[in-house]
């Protein structure tokens, strides 16, 4: 696989194009990873279908975005993807973030998009248990007392500090711009625009995800008007966990 670059909105952007089929497919990997992780998808679709994937503004080899994004940015980027190679009506797939972003695509522009397959995708709010409050609270408070601590150094710097010792794993993965775009990211929910998603929507999900748990393909299944939802075993990277389940699925589907 050779990557190649074009610049979508002033943006570097890392991408590959494969298959020569009458019908396009796009697709869209998770946060914090690239198209390395969905080769596994384009490899079914390449003889069938002309396939398309990118690295997202701040992710493998594509360039960060200018300012702090949030969903609705990525979804317009999405689009400015569609526009450039002139993409009319691609089947679009998301994995995670990726699908997430799929949500605001296909729910705000339904005549952009055929068929939708989204896989262990976020855009639901999480439940909380007591337990996660507490963990909140404790963390705001020792974030409080470590800036007191050090009252007399750069704030900068010591929430620098703190933040690669306490910080979650993807916010500590994360640096300048991709920090903040994380901390607004990770915060929006896209449930409300499930019901207005026209297309036929195809979810798949691992029963052990714990990344995106079950629950969540229930709420997508519920609020979206044509869908459908197929459990593999697996957890939050189920296309690759039941590889031979989710193949036959996903070809069938389309």
């Amino acid at each position: 696989m050779e990557k190649q670059f074009v610049n979508i909105n002033g943006i570097k952007t890392a991408y590959i194009e494969m298959g020569t089929g009458e019908e396009t497919v796009l697709i869209l990997h998770g946060w914090g990873t690239n198209i390395e992780t969905m080769m596994a998808v384009v490899n079914i679709l390449k003889d069938k279908y002309r396939v398309f994937a990118y690295d997202a503004p701040g992710f493998g080899e594509s360039e960060d975005p200018p300012s702090t994004w949030g969903t609705q940015d990525y979804a317009d980027f999405a689009l400015a993807f569609m526009d450039f190679f002139q993409l009319e009506r691609p089947h679009c797939i998301g994995h995670s973030f990726g699908g997430k972003t799929l949500t605001l695509v296909s729910g705000e522009h339904e005549d952009r998009v055929n068929k939708l397959i989204l896989i262990d995708a976020s855009g639901v709010a999480p439940k909380r248990p007591l337990s996660y409050y507490w963990k909140v609270y404790s963390f705001k408070t020792l974030r409080f007392l470590y800036k007191a601590l050090f009252f007399w150094k750069d704030k900068d710097k010591v929430m620098e500090t703190f933040y690669k010792k306490y910080g979650s794993d993807d916010y500590k993965a994360s640096e300048g711009v991709m920090r903040k775009t994380f901390v607004k990211v990770v915060n929006e929910n896209t449930d409300h625009i499930f019901p207005k998603i026209k297309a036929p929507t195809l979810l798949i999900w691992g029963e052990n995800d714990e990344d995106t748990p079950l629950f969540m393909a229930k709420v997508f299944e519920e609020k979206i008007p044509d869908a459908g939802l197929v459990i593999l075993k697996g957890g939050h990277y189920s296309y690759i966990d039941d590889y031979g389940t989710f193949k036959a699925v996903l070809q069938s589907f389309l």
